[in-house]
């Protein structure tokens, strides 16, 4: 399951660095404005990505303390 996760968290950081990179090439090629709401769905994957991450961290923590508490 760490491995899962931490291949779901990569796969979200990736994607939101294409989009951001994608809009951004468009927002300069293009009209601003027509793409600018589009940075929406970069800062949904950048959010996805911390948090998953913030879980991932948090249930590392969790397990080892139960690991500690296991061994006493």
């Amino acid at each position: 399951m760490k491995t899962y996760n931490r291949i779901m968290e990569l796969f979200w950081l990736s994607i939101g660095i294409i989009i951001t990179i994608m809009v951004t090439v468009m927002c300069l090629k293009e009209n601003f404005s027509s793409w600018a709401v589009y940075y929406v769905f970069a800062f949904m994957a950048f959010g996805t990505y911390l948090m998953r991450r913030f879980m991932r961290k948090r249930m590392e923590k969790h397990q080892a303390f139960l690991n500690g508490k296991e061994q006493k």
